[in-house]
């Protein structure tokens, strides 16, 4: 990946190294968005890794129209403004509407645009205009360089601070695989991180055909050493304490006390290839 194309947020360098982003699919509560950072900080700092805290204020893009969304804009971004402050890490939060940007970005120091609307050229454009770094969901339905085009939105708005996301592509219906050659082609124009959390989801497929995505959370380790080995600059984890009550996207995420272990083997890998 061209030097050009690394950027830096507070000191936590975007495509020279290693980093983690990592939090609970959506702010459930102020007590349980400050509970899990510090938790996921406690467990970072016995393994000098740079991380970004992620928490969704409005998850609008639920299966259902029953299902938890989250605390909306104005109290979403009260707590992770409370997060950023009080355990210090950078912080990220996906947005839906052109017009959540502005105070988003304002918040936080990532702004992500999530995946079902990474051909949207007004929010790409807006997220460029106001955002300090931008995070590129790869479409499920996108090829890898397809997304130039996206990453060039942003950068012809006149932001350079962009990276993409690879989270699987549609494989038939309710499943997701990952091309780990979309890696390395994507590093070609922006840093990459690997999502492994929403890459083992299984989408609108839950058990009894609830209204809710499945998982698949026993592969997110294999796929995340695979990711490492193949070089990316950063990987993508929802991380909650207990998944099986976690308010949204429990079924694919990653058990805290798991993600010491796995990010050890990570390093492990990262280590061996430099």
């Amino acid at each position: 990946m061209s030097p050009q194309h690394q950027f830096d947020i507070d000191g936590l360098a975007i495509g020279s190294g290693l980093f983690l982003i990592a939090g609970p699919c959506v702010i459930e509560s102020e007590a349980h968005a400050l509970k899990m950072a510090e938790a996921i900080a406690g467990v970072i700092g016995k393994l000098n890794l740079p991380w970004v805290f992620k928490a969704s204020y409005d998850k609008a893009n639920r299966t259902s129209l029953k299902s938890l969304r989250g605390p909306g804009l104005q109290e979403g971004l009260r707590i992770l403004k409370k997060v950023r402050d009080q355990v210090r890490v950078p912080v990220l939060t996906d947005v839906h509407q052109a017009s959540d940007i502005a105070p988003v970005a304002g918040a936080v120091d990532v702004v992500q645009i999530p995946a079902f609307l990474c051909r949207q050229t007004d929010l790409l454009v807006e997220a460029a205009r106001h955002a300090r770094a931008i995070n590129i969901k790869k479409g499920q339905f996108v090829s890898p360089w397809d997304m130039r085009h996206a990453v060039e939105k942003v950068r012809e708005s006149g932001n350079n601070n962009v990276f993409l996301t690879e989270r699987g592509s549609s494989f038939g219906y309710n499943n997701l695989v990952v091309d780990m050659r979309s890696l390395a082609i994507m590093r070609r124009f922006a840093p990459v991180v690997f999502d492994a959390t929403h890459s083992v989801q299984l989408p609108s497929a839950g058990a009894n055909s609830e209204a809710v995505s499945g998982g698949q959370p026993e592969f997110i380790p294999m796929l995340s050493r695979a990711a490492v080995a193949a070089g990316v600059d950063g990987i993508f984890m929802e991380v909650h304490d207990n998944p099986a009550q976690a308010k949204s996207d429990g079924a694919n995420a990653l058990d805290l006390k798991n993600l010491g272990p796995v990010l050890k083997e990570l390093l492990a890998i990262r280590s061996a290839l430099s």
